[in-house]
């Protein structure tokens, strides 16, 4: 097993939401990290120890720009921003996740193209799979970026 980068590292983000906890293995088109649920999550809720099943896309998103972010590491570039364009078929075997629960999040590449590329995404729990989908991310080449950041300020 390779020693991977701290997550913050990995990530265009800011605490408090890093919601991934680290990079197990990353390969050229999976990724597997994992999430210590517990306090920390800013959508843990502290009367029902848990957090909201829905917040595993975002396990699964964050997943794949920790992917990215390596592999821009890798060439000497800082993390990409990206955008979470949506996901498909987003099917949870659970309603939320439990404080103390590791949670293994897997993805992997099915295409990409001109910046835009979808993956294959999984959450899961003790081997078991407890939420899967595909997402569809976009990361824009640094004109276009500019471009936009122009076009929000006007």
């Amino acid at each position: 097993m390779t020693n991977y980068p701290d997550i913050g590292q990995l990530l265009p983000h800011n605490e408090p939401m890093i919601l991934i906890d680290r990079a197990l293995d990353i390969q050229q088109d999976t990724i597997h990290c994992q999430v210590d649920v517990g306090e920390k999550n800013p959508f843990f809720n502290s009367q029902s120890k848990t957090v909201p099943a829905y917040v595993g896309i975002e396990f699964m998103a964050q997943s794949v720009a920790a992917w990215s972010g390596y592999h821009a590491r890798q060439q000497g570039q800082q993390p990409p921003i990206g955008f979470l364009l949506g996901s498909r078929r987003y099917t949870s075997h659970c309603d939320q996740f439990g404080l103390g629960q590791v949670l293994d999040v897997y993805a992997e590449k099915m295409m990409e193209e001109n910046g835009m590329a979808v993956f294959s995404a999984r959450i899961e729990l003790g081997k078991q799979v407890v939420a899967n989908c595909q997402l569809n991310v976009y990361v824009p080449s640094e004109d276009k970026l500019k471009e936009m950041k122009i076009r929000s300020q006007q």
